[in-house]
């Protein structure tokens, strides 16, 4: 399953154990002696612990004992970005200040015999005002999560402004892009296994840093970083969600240390519903100002993030929406001001984009707000501002310095595979004929952030001629192994199958940042390729020493390996190689032992990957029902390695984004209480829901990387929402509806149709 394809790009060669059930998840790792930990957790979103009385819990059958705060006496997680006073609690000790909170944890010989205890621990609680809201959450009245307010991090709006001035046309828009849940196909886990005389401590986990979730444990449990080893197991889906390491990791660790035997916990699905971080959340209200013909002039907006009841990585991530702020376009002026909240609520943290599809979302959602102002083509609206490829590189307004990129001809491109003026004229006909079922057309032209920073990458030659690449970067799905062996095989000219990755094993790797934000091919796979270009610049030197002719003379003959220029034969093996580098008698006077090299590279700035996206959703305007026709997608992510991978990161992308435009909100009552944290009630769509989704890119290289490639992780979620929601929009405009919030359920469009019918608006037709 590991050959190439038509196109020369290799298949996924981590598939097989996954689709034979070989490959071993958090639920599927067992150790010798093994307990079973349960978390008891806070039924209620803000309160006073008055009392735990864990007693009959600790008298039944198979428990190994039940602990709270007070036992296991462990500081607080990191605080992240927020303030050291709204660190998160290993275990509530004091306060619980979110539904779901872990507040004790029980030990068992089962897990039935842990979840039975958990039911009997009696928790008294003493209920506390809550607030769910993160605008209402920073008035001066709100109830206080912490002493100091809820108040995590903000950078206020410049006064006086001068994003407006001397503007023509002005629009404004509040959009909320709300609150969603990762949920990943497999909930949090993990195993803890103490090593032998009490000393170190193995950790498997489900996570996308396992440096990071080392350091953190290390760091929280009082230990050396050496005494921890953390393990990736497979990985069912992470999303962001799995970056931060979660207080109950930490306790299970803390278990296994002070119980001696390994300690396992496994959430349940309405458990990591309440407990793994969300993402999103955030309320923009925004001004567009531009001149009569269509020329953007300044924008101004004013963000509030929901951090949840922790905020941590959550504090700063606005920052991100602020920094993509200008998106594709030309304006010269823009002024954002931002703050996040904590509130009685799930704590949020990175999501597929963490930042950056929020900030897609809202200038293509006021950019569409101003066409329907100037009664201009949205895409004619989106040409005339668009920066154009000459003027790359090219920085923004908020000092985003872009690297490259034609913005233009996704668009183009994007427009002529979809039929544009076909579909503009299906549209004209279905308002003039009065359908029931109008046609909506919505685009969203994007530009995202990825990479930068450094990442670890090593390549040895074996003895037996085979090769193993080491990388820092830890996937969970994208297909890293079959990337990076593709990568060292067209360096070194050994077939795929002879490379070995190692990765996600901190006692394999001296170091790693992980994967996420997009990073992993352009800096992780960048630091391979200069590893292997080292180990072969180096057999290269052994070759010509050996073969006794000029360096210059000697060339990689791809399956054979190295000899003279327009000699095969002379061509050495790589196993022979590899012994020769390894006899001191046969290397080059000053040549080490080994063809091997580490590398850590580093990229300075990061990439902008880019693109254009169109949808096309047909509304039933008496019953507010949304179908999704059409979604044609044209992404460029500079070069392109592996068409197959990147198909699929596109795709899942685009079904994540349009998730998110039509189906999933996490929704709380006002009492705190999630309305939806499972997934009978938390809407998501499944393969029925989606049509086949048209894709296309375009290949803009990087100048920052030696692949030239960018992040393609997020394209498809960054570009899709917007798309989608506009599509929506555009499909009821003419009956007055200006704007709807996300998702856009049958309901909320529904809603809108009424509200506008009432209030007299629509009675005249509008054509783009």
């Amino acid at each position: 399953m590991a050959g190439p394809t038509a196109d020369g790009s290799a298949l996924r060669r981590e598939d097989p154990p996954l689709v034979t059930g070989a490959a071993h998840y958090g639920d599927d790792l067992f150790r010798q002696g093994m307990l079973h930990a349960v978390f008891v957790r806070a039924p209620l979103a803000h309160g006073r612990i008055v009392g735990v009385d864990p007693s009959v819990a600790a008298g039944l059958p198979g428990v190994a004992g039940v602990f709270c705060a007070a036992d296991l006496d462990l500081p607080p997680m990191p605080a992240g970005d927020a303030p050291a006073a709204m660190a998160r609690p290993v275990l509530a000790a004091d306060v619980v200040r979110f539904q779901g909170e872990a507040v004790a944890v029980v030990v068992a010989e089962t897990r039935a015999q842990a979840l039975d205890a958990a039911e009997a621990v009696e928790v008294d609680y003493e209920p506390l005002p809550v607030v769910t809201d993160p605008e209402a959450a920073l008035a001066a009245d709100a109830p206080r999560l912490f002493p100091d307010g809820n108040l995590a991090r903000e950078r206020p709006l410049p006064e006086p402004s001068r994003a407006l001035e001397g503007a023509e046309v002005v629009v404004r828009g509040r959009f909320v892009n709300q609150r969603v849940a990762p949920a990943p196909l497999e909930p949090n886990a993990a195993v803890a296994v103490p090593e032998p005389g009490g000393g170190g401590l193995v950790l498997y986990a489900p996570c996308q840093a396992p440096f990071w979730v080392r350091d953190t444990v290390a760091e929280v449990l009082g230990m050396d970083p050496e005494q921890v080893r953390v393990v990736v197991p497979a990985v069912g889906g992470a999303f962001g969600a799995r970056i931060v390491t979660y207080p109950e990791q930490v306790a299970v660790a803390a278990l296994a240390r002070r119980l001696g035997r390994p300690v396992r916990y496994v959430e349940s699905r309405s458990e990591t519903m309440l407990a793994m971080t969300h993402g999103r959340a955030q309320v923009q209200e925004v001004e567009l100002a531009a001149t009569r013909d269509g020329r953007i002039t300044g924008l101004r907006a004013r963000l509030v993030g929901d951090g949840g009841a922790y905020p941590a990585e959550a504090a700063a991530m606005p920052s991100t929406t602020r920094y993509m702020a200008s998106g594709v376009y030309r304006i010269a002026m823009v002024e954002v001001g931002w703050a996040c909240a904590a509130t009685n609520t799930t704590p949020v943290a990175a999501y597929r984009g963490a930042g950056r599809p929020e900030a897609t979302a809202m200038v293509e959602r006021a950019v569409d707000l101003l066409a329907a102002r100037l009664r201009l083509d949205p895409a004619e609206l989106r040409r005339r501002n668009l920066i154009p490829s000459r003027a790359f590189p090219y920085t923004t307004a908020t000092r985003a310095r872009y690297d490259s990129g034609d913005y233009e001809g996704a668009l183009d491109r994007v427009l002529e595979a979809a039929g544009y003026g076909d579909l503009r004229a299906e549209q004209a006909g279905r308002r003039e004929r009065g359908e029931v079922r109008q046609l909506g057309i919505g685009l969203s032209v994007y530009v995202e952030v990825t990479g930068a920073g450094s990442e670890y990458g090593a390549v040895v030659v074996e003895a037996d001629g085979r090769v193993t690449a080491r990388t820092g970067v830890s996937p969970h799905g994208q297909g890293h192994e079959t990337a990076f062996a593709q990568l060292v095989a067209g360096t070194l000219g050994v077939e795929a199958e002879q490379v070995s990755v190692v990765h996600s094993d901190t006692a394999a790797l001296p170091r790693g940042d992980g994967t996420m934000g997009s990073r992993s091919l352009q800096v992780g796979g960048s630091a391979v390729v200069e590893a292997a270009t080292q180990v072969l610049d180096k057999a290269t030197a052994l070759a010509a020493h050996l073969l006794e002719a000029p360096v210059e003379d000697v060339a990689l003959f791809p399956g054979e390996g190295l000899g003279v220029a327009g000699a095969p034969s002379t061509a050495l093996a790589w196993a022979e190689l590899a012994a020769a580098a390894a006899d001191p008698a046969r290397r080059p006077p000053g040549m080490g032992p080994g063809l091997e090299a580490a590398v850590d590279f580093e990229q300075e700035r990061s990439t902008f990957p880019f693109g254009a996206h169109l949808a096309v959703c047909e509304v039933d305007t008496e019953t507010g029902l949304v179908r999704l026709l059409r979604h044609v997608a044209v992404d460029d992510a500079g070069r392109i390695l592996n068409p197959v991978l990147a198909e699929g990161q596109v795709l899942g992308g685009i079904a994540q984004g349009v998730a998110q435009a039509l189906y999933e909100e996490v929704r709380y009552d006002e009492d705190g209480n999630c309305l939806n944290g499972n997934l009978a009630s938390y809407t998501m769509p499944s393969a029925a829901d989606l049509p086949a989704f048209e894709t296309e890119r375009t290949q803009t290289p990087t100048p920052l990387n030696p692949l030239g490639a960018k992040g393609i992780g997020e394209s498809g979620t960054v570009g899709a929402t917007p798309a989608v929601q506009n599509a929506v929009v555009d499909a009821v405009a003419h009956l007055g509806v200006t704007h709807i919030d996300m998702p856009l359920s049958p309901e909320r469009v529904w809603r809108a149709l009424r509200a506008a019918k009432r209030h007299g608006v629509g009675l005249r037709p509008t054509t783009h």
